[in-house]
This record gives structure tokens, sequence and C-alpha cells, in this order.
């Protein structure tokens, strides 16, 4: 190979084409604790790398028959870790910008299912576990919370034939920058938000109860507060539930984000009761969460689980009301980075001028579990 370096979206059409590869991830211990590549290794070497220890990578053993991309937060180390490799005969690159690149990382799964009225695509954004949908039929798609590119959903759209029709979000973020705005300006749909008075941009309302059509598939919005007081679900069809930050495949969603202490209480209440909502359905529902609790592998397998399962996954489901708030309050975990910043960006509906990922870097932080 004559290039030292990979760029992020080489590397992720790599990894969705299945090329063999070897990923050696050289950050410290606790930076993977919550954000790697898929199917990466690790070597605990940045700090002897940062020291310019001549053999900090002297001990790592690696198939030669495929190339090696190192990793690391920004894409320095991993240079030094790449060319200490070349220097041992591998061919070895380095991710351009390291994790923090990767973070607009995706790939997409086809979620199959019995009705049969609706395609889903699932599109992840894997470098931070966030997870958006295409509900297509006919000629028509509505997209779900919409956390990559523009141009990401419009050319899965067009791949299948459809045109977007609306652009919907569950409920305003704090952990990634909504581009559902900019989306449904690109194509001309119609941006459909719940029903509340914190973005200060024009959409159409979604109130409880109220139905989208999509070809001959139907949207039924249930409002469930409490991870923010607007959440809002959407029912596909009577048989998918798109749950947004409220309900995860293993846990639920984080009631204390821009509230107070009376505040996150009295959303942690309302989550309770808009999870039994949940739990009212049929049990044979599927789950389709807005986020994984982990990156989602290049597999082309959706994320998602019934809901009898994901009952019995999350045991916090199963308790009362009183129980379940001092549980929560007991586990809520670090605020998301930046998250007042993305906040008000998406109340605003804009994003920053530049990269994006200098607000956006980090997984995401909005389970509960």
């Amino acid at each position: 190979m004559s290039s030292p370096a990979v760029s992020m979206e080489t590397l992720r059409e790599w990894l969705q084409a299945g090329k063999p590869l070897t990923l050696l991830d050289v950050r410290p211990s606790e930076q993977r604790n919550e954000w790697v590549v898929p199917g990466s290794l690790h070597v605990d070497a940045y700090e002897a790398l940062k020291a310019g220890d001549p053999l900090a990578m002297s001990q790592v053993h690696l198939p030669f028959e495929s190339p090696v991309v190192t990793i690391c937060a920004l894409g320095r180390m991993s240079a030094v870790a790449a060319q200490q490799l070349r220097d041992r005969g591998y061919q070895a690159l380095s991710l351009v910008g390291g994790m923090k690149a990767w973070s607009l990382a995706w790939n997409a799964a086809e979620l199959s299912w019995s009705n049969g009225s609706a395609q889903v695509i699932q599109v992840r954004r894997t470098g931070k576990g966030c997870l958006s949908y295409i509900v297509g039929n006919r000629d028509r798609a509505a997209v779900i919370d919409a956390s990559v590119a523009p141009e990401v959903y419009l050319d899965l759209v067009g791949r299948a034939g459809w045109k977007i029709t609306d652009v919907l979000d569950t409920h305003v973020h704090a952990d990634h920058l909504s581009r559902s705005r900019l989306l449904a300006t690109l194509c001309g749909a119609t941006l459909r938000l719940p029903e509340q008075r914190r973005v200060s941009y024009r959409f159409a309302d979604i109130r409880d109860g109220e139905t989208i059509q999509v070809g001959d598939a139907r949207l039924t919005a249930i409002h469930t507060p409490g991870h923010t007081p607007e959440s809002t679900c959407y029912l596909l069809d009577g048989k998918v539930l798109l749950t947004g930050d409220t309900l995860f495949l293993a846990g639920v969603g984080r009631p204390d984000l821009e509230a107070t202490a009376d505040g996150t209480r009295l959303r942690a209440e309302l989550l309770h009761a808009s999870l039994q909502k949940i739990l009212a359905l049929p049990a044979e529902t599927l789950v389709l969460p807005g986020h994984a609790g982990h990156p989602a592998a290049f597999d082309g397998v959706p994320l998602y689980a019934r809901l009898a399962e994901v009952r019995e996954q999350v045991q916090s489901l199963q308790l009362p009301i009183s129980d379940f708030v001092t549980w929560i309050l007991g586990r809520i975990p670090p605020t998301p980075p930046n998250h007042h910043q993305i906040v008000q960006l998406n109340e605003q509906g804009l994003l920053p001028e530049g990269d994006p990922t200098d607000l956006e870097a980090g997984a995401n932080r909005c389970a509960v579990s």
C-alpha cells in the first residue's frame, strides 16, 4: 500500500464491503469503555508512543496477510504506531482524524418483519451509537431522527425508488446535532416534531394519537414524556415501535438533561407512566430504539427486540413508580459532552460552522441501565 493513512469514509466503505482488515486501537484502556470501532483489537501503547519509545509496538504480533489500520483519539499517535508497524513489514495505515473523525461513520441494516406494508432501514451512526430510520412504502418515505449527513438518506432512499415526504424527530436531541431540518429543506419534505415550544423554527406539530401516512403504511404518534417533555414514539402499522430515547433494548432514557433537580424527579415520574403505556402494547411489538449501547457492527443485522424480550431484559420496567424513581435517580450517568451547546443548536435548527465533530465527539449517554 502506498498511502500511510486512510480516511474515515474509506475505512467505512472497506468495512461495509467486508474487506479483510486488522483494526488496532492504541488508545489508553479507559478510552475504550464506551467508544470503539467495531471489531477492533487493542494494545495500550499510547503513553509509550507519546513518549517517543521506538519499541512501543515491538510486542504487537498481527497477521501479515491483511492491512492494519491503527486508531487513536485524533490520529496522531496512531500515525506513529503505523510507522513502527510498517518498519516491521506490516501494511499499516493510520485512521485520519482518529475516533473524532470516526464519530461520523455509519452503516445500514434492513429490518425484516411480517407485516410487509413497509420497509424499514436502520441507519446506524456507529461512531456514536445513534440509530435513525427510513420507513418506505410504495414511492414514499419518512426519515426519523436523522443524525448523519442528509446525503446518506437521500442516497439510500434513491436506491429504493422512494421520495422523502416526511422528516420526523422523536424529541429535541442533546447528544447529537439533528440533521432533520436540513434534510427536509433539501428534499422539500414536511418537517414534523412533537408538539412543543422549545424550537424557534417552523415545523408541523405531531400530537398524541396523530397518524402520518407513508404510502400504505401508517405512523402513529404516542406521546411519551420523561426523557424530555415532548418525547414521542412512533408506532408503525401497530407492530413496530420507534422509541427514540424513551426505551432502549437494555435501558431507559435519562430524565435529567436540561432539567433542575425537581424537574428531573418529575420527568422520572412521567417516564414511568410513559413506559407503562408502551408496555401495554402487544408483547410481539418490535422495539426500534434511537440509540445502541454499543457500536453497531458492519454486519447488516438490525438492532431490535420484541417488547416481551425488552421487558425481560430491562428489570427496572417491573418497578412501581416510587422504586423506579429512586432507581433511576441513583443511576444517571455523566452528562454528554457539550450537551448544552448541542441542545441550543437543535432548538435553533442550526448546524455549526466547520467540523461538527468538535461538538459531537464521544459516545452517546442517553440511557440509564
